[in-house]
């Protein structure tokens, strides 16, 4: 769903704590164990022998969401999927709910649509409502006040843009 890789880049610790940068970037969006297989190849090219401890000391195409030094790569690989998956929305609410299973929940469970504005929203939920509407009152109907209404407690809103806005249904 997102244009570029999600990567980190994890750095030796023995080597940085002696002055020397040595890292590698390392595709996120993949398994654990093979996350950890490219920083035991990193490790083993060590130019301290023996290394062992390694940081996450940086990351890319997470869509803002922050990784932390010393996120385990079990978590690292469940997000990057996760992003990968559902771009800026998806980073967005492991932001809102710094948990991946209830980001998970709420676009399974709860995600009612992507559109310009809550108005929108409220508009196709009249709409598709089956009552009709006669077009002489149609202009009375004030969506920018229902979509006040159903913020307060009926919906969530996420802004992945301009006119990006995605809806929730409140749990």
């Amino acid at each position: 769903m997102i244009n570029g890789e999600i990567r980190i880049y994890v750095a030796c610790l023995a080597a940085y704590n002696n002055g020397i940068l040595h890292g590698a970037w390392i595709d996120a969006n993949q398994d654990a164990y093979a996350i950890y297989d490219e920083v035991k190849d990193m490790l083993n090219a060590s130019p301290i022998s023996g290394a062992e401890e390694w940081a996450i000391h940086d990351y890319e195409g997470f869509e803002g969401y922050s990784i932390s030094e010393y996120e385990g790569f079990d978590e690292v690989s469940k997000i990057a999927a996760f992003i990968s998956e559902h771009g800026a929305l998806g980073a967005e609410l492991l932001s809102y709910y710094s948990n991946l299973d209830d980001a998970q929940k709420a676009i399974e469970d709860h995600y009612a649509g992507e559109y310009e504005s809550l108005s929108d929203f409220a508009r196709e939920m009249t709409e598709q409502s089956g009552q009709d509407i006669p077009d002489n009152l149609a202009y009375y109907i004030d969506y920018d006040a229902m979509a006040r209404d159903m913020a307060m407690g009926d919906v969530m809103t996420i802004e992945t843009g301009h006119d990006q806005v995605h809806v929730f249904w409140a749990h």
